[in-house]
């Protein structure tokens, strides 16, 4: 596969166009894959998805949840994070064996992680390509290719 571009989970393609009304957006997003749009649900959705594409820790979202006065539990937050996740509402980057952001764009992209201020940025799929892939075990298939670059400042 010289010089194939890496490809991703294309779930945002199944779901509804968005109509610009937060609520009914987040409502028909979590109808679309099956989930019932409890209040703690939609209270979450919409913090998640009312801001554009982010990339945010179980625990940065607790916060703005908290800020926002949405009682939640920092496990029920972890709870919809892995449902959403497992819905193909949110991609999971794993930074290191103890950050793991959720992503609100599904769609193929890589990142780089900004060791300073531990940001994850977006890089275009476009930008990004591999002259080989791996072999893979019999009876498997490649379900997504994450690559996180790590930058730091110079000097």
């Amino acid at each position: 596969m010289a010089g194939s571009h890496i490809s991703g989970s294309h779930a945002s393609a199944s779901l509804p166009q968005l109509n610009g009304c937060p609520w009914h957006d987040v409502t028909e997003m979590l109808q679309s894959v099956g989930l019932r749009p409890t209040r703690q649900r939609m209270a979450l959705g919409w913090l998640l998805f009312g801001k554009g594409d982010r990339h945010l820790t179980a625990e940065m979202l607790y916060e703005e949840a908290s800020q926002a006065k949405v009682p939640v539990s920092l496990a029920t937050v972890y709870n919809t994070l892995n449902q959403l996740t497992d819905a193909g509402l949110l991609r999971q980057v794993s930074v290191d064996g103890t950050k793991t952001y959720f992503d609100t764009n599904v769609s193929a992209h890589q990142h780089f992680y900004l060791e300073t201020n531990h940001q994850l940025i977006d890089i275009p799929d476009s930008d990004v390509s591999l002259r080989a892939i791996p072999d893979v075990p019999e009876g498997y298939e490649i379900a997504r290719i994450d690559m996180v670059v790590r930058l730091r400042k110079k000097g």
